[in-house]
């Protein structure tokens, strides 16, 4: 069965009710059909992929991406959709290193959309359409800002990409721009 979209929303609900993973669950969905759409790539499956990541986080912190596997094998996901969804977290709770262009872009835009909306919320207006590269690159080095987002491996996934750290930024923040209201970044005029 290829999940559609509507699935994928109504079992990140089922396991999910925190406002602020299922905003993040919809920046990562939005960043990740935004790349897809640059390397010409499957959009939807892109999309649904980015969406579902932290399926298991909100319930299962401890088994992160474990918890996934097994709910989505039991809903009868595909496999490479599984497969794409346990890259994510290669290194920190999973072996499943990414490979496909698909996963790769996901390693490194998860930790990102969590600097980049961190980077908004800072600013007066909290509109990320007045975001730019240069101020997320601002608080690249403040270690105690947005602490959860790993430099590290936003680095080490855009070097996988093969793309400029400035590209993947600046196309991560264009992709959130696309949710803007449903993400809680359009800011406050």
């Amino acid at each position: 069965m290829i999940p559609s979209r509507e699935t994928a929303f109504s079992l990140l609900q089922r396991y999910n009710q925190s406002d602020s993973l299922i905003r993040h669950a919809l920046s990562v969905e939005a960043v990740m059909r935004h790349f897809a759409s640059i390397l010409h790539e499957d959009i939807e499956k892109w999309g649904i992929i980015g969406l579902i990541h932290d399926l298991d986080y909100e319930k299962y912190p401890e088994k992160h991406c474990t918890m996934t596997k097994k709910i989505l094998e039991e809903e009868h996901w595909p496999d490479d959709y599984i497969r794409s969804v346990m890259s994510h977290g290669w290194g920190i709770c999973s072996d499943t290193e990414p490979v496909h262009i698909m996963e790769k872009v996901l390693f490194t835009i998860d930790e990102l959309t969590g600097l980049v909306t961190a980077s908004v919320l800072i600013r007066p207006s909290k509109s990320i359409f007045e975001l730019e590269v240069s101020s997320v690159k601002k608080k690249w080095n403040l270690k105690n800002f947005a602490a959860g987002a790993n430099r590290e491996i936003i680095e080490k996934g855009a070097a996988m990409t093969g793309k400029d750290l400035d590209f993947i930024i600046q196309e991560t923040i264009n992709g959130m721009k696309t949710v803007a209201n449903a993400i809680g970044l359009q800011g406050t005029a």
